[in-house]
């Protein structure tokens, strides 16, 4: 089924863009989120008027990201933390407290842009990536030590 994508989309696309889709997939979770619409003629004739413009705001939101992940590159984030004499965290270090970080040192960073597997649960330093746009990601250090 060929859906027009109303908003980006992870793993899909970004807004404005005819995508093929499963028809499970757009009925079910595209087209009742209203994340995408069909296809029609009329609904592509719609959406070619707006292309200059969304393309002029696509790069204009990588520029800024750009810029961005620029500030972020020799950015290091620390945090302290009960833990135990072998190194394990009495708790952990999760996206929230990363966002809750960045944002205290001055960066906006967006809510769902950071990529952890899952939380950080050891004392050391870890790498924490950031993905700012879909072309565009950052990488930013993150030292847990242990709390006295």
């Amino acid at each position: 089924m060929k859906v027009i994508l109303r908003s980006t989309v992870d793993h899909l696309g970004r807004a404005g863009e005819i995508k093929e889709v499963s028809a499970g997939y757009a009925r079910n979770f595209l087209l009742p989120r209203k994340l995408a619409e069909a296809a029609t003629p009329s609904a592509v004739k719609y959406w070619e008027k707006g292309k200059e413009k969304r393309a002029q705001v696509v790069a204009a939101e990588v520029s800024t990201a750009k810029e961005l992940a620029e500030k972020l590159a020799g950015v290091n984030l620390t945090f302290s933390m009960p833990a135990s004499e072998e190194g394990k965290l009495f708790g952990s270090v999760g996206k929230t407290d990363v966002l809750k970080s960045l944002k205290a040192a001055g960066f906006e960073v967006p809510k769902n842009s950071v990529r952890l597997e899952t939380a950080l649960k050891t004392t050391g330093e870890h790498e924490v990536s950031l993905r700012l746009a879909p072309e565009v990601s950052a990488k930013v250090k993150v030292t847990v030590s242990a709390r006295e």
